[in-house]
């Protein structure tokens, strides 16, 4: 893969050029966008998936549900409908995707979940619902919609500003395209990390006038989790590891940092399980997943009793100060 991606690298200015000039033109107003007079939220990255999102959606849920009707609009990500889809009680994976459904899981009844590949489309069925809030999940891309408030995440192991665009890269579109965001959080940060460390890096972002960098990092759950019971972490038996999502890294060298003994069966990012998969998991005296894997695989009754997800959040530095940006732009 490293080897096609080097071969590719000819294609990478042909690349650049269209998503620069794409923007462009939305910039310049040749292509719409619809901008909205109530709150949208768009959470997204230049880098083709693995830098958090979905947890920084709950964030947010969490610190706007108690005071907002707050909605969550998705793509659906390999989900087997079309169109747009409101996530209610017969709602699952295959309908809305493995992260709505997440969303839908674990705040059900208190927000509105919903998917539509046309974001656009997905705002004015869901303004039917009078929400007071909406979180776009992964739009930075989707210029047809102009939203009030642009949270642009990048990893510390591998942020933008060291990437190139596709093939040969990782970013959808150029770095530039960074300039758009309000805040920008740097995500999955060593919990180590020193105050020089962090200017260091914010002095490589450069960002604008109007721009806050935050840095946050992954914490894990001490307990695991079933559909009807938890387990101490640190009393597992052997176990097996499996997850698809985009890098298990962080997830693997924490469960080793517990000394604890597991298998690990990794699959690709939004792994579709085929019946051979779960034959052979069906093998397995106890599992552990990601909670996005937890959504795919729970429908199996041969998986329940031994499958378990480890929940994960995230911590903020200067929460507070990030907290109130978001707050104040909502109350205006």
């Amino acid at each position: 893969m490293k080897l096609l991606r080097k071969i590719l690298l000819p294609i990478v200015p042909i690349y650049y050029l269209v998503t620069w000039l794409r923007n462009k033109l939305y910039d310049f107003d040749v292509k719409k966008s619809v901008s909205y007079d109530f709150p949208v939220i768009c959470v997204g990255n230049l880098s083709a998936g693995g830098t958090g999102k979905t947890p920084m959606i709950e964030y947010l849920i969490n610190l706007l549900k108690d005071d907002y009707k707050v909605a969550t609009l998705s793509r659906g990500y390999k989900r087997k409908t079309r169109g747009f889809q409101l996530a209610n009680k017969n709602s699952n994976a295959e309908s809305i995707g493995d992260e709505p459904f997440q969303f839908y899981s674990k705040f059900n009844n208190e927000i509105l979940v919903a998917v539509d590949a046309d974001r656009r489309n997905g705002i004015q069925n869901l303004l039917q619902e009078n929400p007071e809030v909406i979180l776009l999940d992964d739009a930075l891309q989707h210029r047809k919609v102009k939203a009030g408030f642009n949270i642009l995440l990048t990893t510390y192991a591998n942020p933008y500003f060291n990437d190139m665009v596709l093939p040969t890269g990782n970013l959808r579109e150029p770095r530039i395209g960074a300039k758009r965001a309000n805040i920008i959080v740097v995500t999955k940060c060593p919990i180590t990390l020193s105050t020089s460390e962090k200017r260091d890096f914010i002095i490589q972002i450069k960002p604008e006038k109007h721009q806050h960098v935050f840095f946050s990092s992954i914490r894990y759950s001490d307990s695991l989790f079933s559909a009807k019971e938890s387990k101490a972490i640190d009393k597992l038996e052997p176990f097996t590891l499996v997850t698809g999502i985009a890098n298990s890294t962080l997830l693997v060298d924490f469960l080793k940092g517990k000394n604890l003994n597991f298998e690990h069966l990794n699959f690709k990012d939004h792994h579709d399980f085929t019946e051979e998969d779960i034959s052979t998991l069906n093998k397995k005296e106890l599992i552990v997943t990601t909670e996005k894997d937890f959504m795919r695989l729970k429908q199996y009754e041969s998986l329940k009793g031994k499958l378990f997800y480890l929940p994960i959040t995230v911590s903020i530095d200067e929460a507070s100060k990030m907290n109130q940006l978001i707050k104040d732009f909502v109350k205006y």
